[in-house]
């Protein structure tokens, strides 16, 4: 394909790089489309009529059409199948249909990932055609009445996964954290009430997700009751920060449920109650607390904290040896886990993608809309999480075997017997 390029480089669509990656990307489209094709098509060559000719066959393609991606918005052909064959229960013909684009799609899956984000910055329905526009070159697919029809079906989906049963599922261990960000919440204190969990195959999930107050306990215990009452079992372990409301609802809802505090927050607790002369030392010492080869090591590193902290400043030392036992529950789990459950890391670095560094425009917009956007994102990241390490160690977890300096001491068997 020749293309016209100006003395700046540009060309009269954009700049020549963007070009390339578009017509790399159509071509690489192009390409996949006609290997699905001839794929289907090659699979079912035995398929013929009474006359010998094959009951699927190329038809030519189908008229072209522009969708949005990543890349940018392309033009695309796609082959075109006649498949004579006939469904034998409904009577109708089948229909080849492409996994890869599908027959009405304008746009591609990863714009729709866009859409929340640009929301949760203040922008409105209507800004952002011309601001996608000058982006992707196209604002195929992105007309206003597009994205309200996204937003309520957004809506419709946190719905849904607000009502899911969950007494199919067990979560062994599970982080709870409320996530202040300046997104359109019906009141400036009010947050987003997160739980995570861990399945017995390793694997992370979103459990649940609500509009709620950080510190109020009836704010999480309304949203422990109702995945209580979805059939959730009780986790073995909890790991959030010491400051919630949500300790005092999981021992009514969950009392079964063991404690672990959020190193992070306890340790930012712990430097903002000293001078800062003395935090980087006075963070050293918790993080040999912590990073401590086992539990018996990390009694010795409060002890050393202690005498080194307590006379000076009492009260930024009692935070750490007041909760000794909720701080230091994870030495009672496999090694292998220990990073994982020791901070509330998994949905801090997961509340990273919708944390908002601009102010948000006053306008139209409403918390549940917000509320299901931050959603659509959580849910979007949520197939790129990665299961914990040995996650072949968490079922054993569950079963009840016993761990001693992170190591498998008694299997449930044993315990059994």
């Amino acid at each position: 394909m020749l293309t016209v390029v100006n003395e700046d480089g540009t060309t009269p669509h954009g700049s020549l790089i963007d070009e390339i990656v578009r017509e790399g990307a159509r071509r690489m489209l192009a390409a996949a489309l006609e290997a699905e094709v001839n794929t289907y098509i090659a699979e079912l060559a035995d398929q013929r009529d009474g006359s010998g000719r094959r009951l699927v066959v190329r038809n030519g393609y189908h008229q072209p059409r522009r969708v949005t991606t990543a890349a940018g918005a392309i033009e695309v052909k796609a082959p075109r199948v006649n498949d004579r064959r006939v469904d034998e229960t409904t009577g109708e013909r089948k229909r080849f249909s492409s996994s890869i684009l599908p027959p009405w799609a304008r746009k591609s899956p990863k714009i729709s990932e866009v859409l929340p984000l640009l929301y949760l910055h203040g922008l409105s329905s209507g800004d952002f055609v011309p601001a996608l526009e000058q982006f992707l070159g196209s604002s195929a697919g992105l007309s206003p009445a597009t994205v309200t029809r996204l937003t309520t079906q957004w809506q419709a989906d946190h719905k849904a996964f607000s009502e899911r049963d969950l007494s199919a599922t067990d979560y062994v261990y599970v982080w709870a954290d409320g996530i202040h960000r300046r997104i359109r919440l019906a009141e400036a204190k009010s947050c987003v009430l997160v739980v995570m969990g861990v399945h017995a195959d390793g694997t992370k999930e979103l459990i649940a997700m609500a509009d709620g107050y950080r510190e109020s306990a009836e704010s999480w215990a309304d949203l422990l009751r109702d995945a209580a009452r979805r059939g959730m079992r009780a986790p073995v372990l909890v790991v959030g920060d010491g400051a919630l409301g949500f300790w005092k609802a999981l021992a009514e809802v969950f009392p079964e449920a063991r404690h672990q505090r959020c190193w992070v927050h306890k340790t930012a607790n712990v430097l903002n109650a000293l001078p800062k002369s003395a935090q980087p030392g006075a963070r050293k010492a918790l993080q040999d607390i912590y990073n401590a080869e086992d539990r018996e090591h990390a009694v010795d590193a409060v002890a050393a904290f202690d005498k080194t902290y307590g006379s000076k400043w009492p009260k930024a030392v009692k935070k750490i040896t007041d909760d000794v036992d909720e701080l230091l529950a994870f030495y009672d789990f496999p090694v292998e886990h220990w990073v994982h459950l020791r901070t509330t890391n998994p949905i801090e670095s997961t509340f990273a993608i919708v944390r908002l560094r601009t102010k948000v425009t006053k306008g139209a917009g409403s918390a549940a809309a917000a509320l299901a956007m931050v959603f659509k994102l959580v849910e979007s990241a949520q197939a790129r999480w990665r299961a914990v390490n040995a996650p072949h160690l968490v079922a054993l977890v569950r079963a009840g075997a016993r761990f001693e300096r992170g190591q498998l001491v008694e299997r449930p068997e044993a315990l059994v017997a």
